[in-house]
């Protein structure tokens, strides 16, 4: 493996509004694979770019040993740039057809350099990334997002890198490009540091990364052996609070027995040194001694208090959220055999294979669309959507998410969805999809993908009436990992029937998948589970 590794000292980093992202954070990442992993706006991905050299620090320094590669997010690419430019390979390919075409300019050879075999490499590249019919000329405004991404990662990977960042590279990947990046990056034996919220992906990793609360901890293993290391830590943490707060009660409880000792004490004393009848200044002696006694025993058991509490403190920090959501929806329940769609020939543009694509789902079918890029299964989602009858109790969620009022609030947008219900009720159900207080009152247009998508989920699976069908297209595309699980919590409690267009396989097994249906070449075929694309 490469010796080549990335170091992050001191660093710090903040918004041109002196909002901060980072400080003094350090951290070494050395030759493997490396899957970073952090709730959304933990700031993942302008880590990444600090490392590439895309952002400046405000204090410390990166330091990166070896070829850099880096595949953002957000390509910056044009739809203008043909294929051999995104690859980086233009000038060479011109100077080999020059000199084909018998030009033995100087220019040409130093262009080439040690590159003659370019054409093979990057065909080879280009083939196991399923990109192997691209012909170097083509722009990429006849290309798919999906290919645009496995194209991108294609030009970072001739490169030939000693360093590869990757930010969310299986965005916009059907299946099957999934699996063959999963190939190439299993193959993989430089320093790889990956931002992913793709389970499959992240269980190839040597390690995670995981940045929260200004570090980074890094766990040996996959993603399912972090799962498992933080759920243990959790387990202890959670032991770790009980006994801080049965310490603190304790504390509490014998401080007041003290104090209420002390007062009986000094009653009693009291009573005795007037029955003795002492003189004056001997009682007030014997009334301070036990005054003060009585403090320096009160000062110790409020400094028990205040440790115990310290404890308390201590302990709770190592618990994390509880990002949770537990639901009940009986509304949404579909006996079983009711049909709740049947669509006949259905068409859009000349997409589908004459006569059409004939459908019909029963009662709380789970229902999984694949297929690849392109395949229209976003068309089919919204053809269901408008077929259903007008009073068919159907929500459809974009990829957008643009079902709710960004202008109004979420307590609002919940109110028009389900104007009967009380107010108090709206609260504590919107306390339950993790709106507490006055997160509860923001406008929809200032939540991040997350928020929005759990305040989209309270509106539509608590609408008047309840949805017996749901369809949701790619709802896990840039939802962090925390998010990801809400999602399968509320579809775990859904009872009715569902559609789900989804390339992530973890997902479509923990919300229980049961029929599967793969649309390609224009025909919807049914299939017993996931197939490659």
């Amino acid at each position: 493996m490469s010796d080549a590794f990335i170091v992050c000292s001191n660093l710090s980093f903040s918004w041109p509004d002196d909002t901060p992202v980072f400080s003094d954070l350090s951290f070494t990442v050395g030759a493997g694979r490396t899957g970073l992993v952090a709730p959304n706006g933990a700031g993942k991905s302008t880590l990444l770019k600090l490392i590439a050299g895309e952002h400046m620090p405000r204090g410390g320094s990166v330091s990166v040993d070896g070829v850099l590669g880096y595949l953002p997010q957000s390509l910056p690419l044009t739809g203008d740039l043909t294929v051999a430019e995104v690859l980086g390979i233009a000038p060479v390919i011109a100077a080999l057809d020059a000199i084909e075409s018998g030009d033995a300019s100087e220019e040409h050879f130093t262009t080439i350099g040690n590159d003659w075999d370019i054409e093979e490499r990057t065909r080879a590249q280009l083939d196991r990334l399923g990109l192997g019919d691209l012909a170097f000329d083509r722009t990429l405004a006849t290309l798919s997002g999906g290919q645009v991404v496995s194209l991108g990662l294609a030009a970072q990977l001739l490169k030939r890198p000693d360093v590869l960042l990757l930010d969310e590279p299986t965005n916009n990947l059907d299946l099957g490009a999934r699996r063959r990046l999963y190939d190439v990056l299993g193959d993989w034996n430089g320093c790889l540091l990956m931002v992913s919220h793709d389970r499959a992906l992240l269980d190839r990793m040597d390690r995670i990364a995981e940045l929260d609360g200004g570090e980074v901890r890094f766990y040996g293993g996959d993603f399912t052996a972090y799962e498992e290391a933080v759920r243990t830590e959790q387990e202890a943490a959670e032991r770790s609070v009980r006994s801080a707060e049965q310490e603190l009660k304790r504390e509490k409880r014998e401080m007041q027995q003290a104090r209420e000792r002390a007062e009986r004490r000094a009653s009693n004393a009291a009573r005795n040194l007037k029955n003795a009848g002492l003189p004056r200044i001997f009682a007030g002696n014997m009334k301070r001694g036990a005054q003060e006694s009585a403090g320096r025993a009160g000062q110790t058991h409020a400094a028990r208090v205040s440790d115990a509490k310290a404890r308390l403190d201590e302990a709770g920090r190592a618990l994390r959220d509880d990002q949770r959501i537990a639901l009940q929806l009986p509304g949404t329940n579909v006996p079983a055999g009711r049909t709740v769609f049947h669509g006949e020939h259905l068409q859009a543009r000349g997409l589908f294979a004459e006569p059409g694509i004939d459908l019909v789902i029963r009662g709380p079918e789970r229902i999984a669309l694949t297929g690849p890029n392109g395949a229209g299964k976003s068309t089919l989602l919204r053809l269901i959507n408008g077929d259903l009858e007008p009073d068919g109790r159907v929500a459809y969620l974009s990829q957008r998410l643009d079902l709710l009022d960004v202008e109004r609030t979420v307590a609002e947008n919940l109110a028009a969805f389900a104007p009967s219900m009380p107010e108090s009720e709206r609260m504590n159900l919107l306390a339950r999809f993790l709106f507490r207080g006055a997160r509860a009152h923001l406008p929809v247009g200032v939540l991040s993908g997350g928020e929005r998508l759990r305040a989209t989920l309270a509106c539509v699976l608590y609408a008047e009436p309840a949805p017996q069908l749901l369809l949701l297209d790619e709802p896990t595309n840039n939802l962090d990992l925390v998010s990801v699980g809400q999602l399968e919590s509320a579809l775990s409690a859904y009872e009715g029937a569902f559609v789900v267009v989804s390339h992530d396989e973890r997902f479509l097994a923990e919300i229980k998948v049961e029929r599967w249906l793969e649309l390609s070449d224009g025909r919807l075929l049914e299939t017993g589970g996931p197939v490659g694309e």
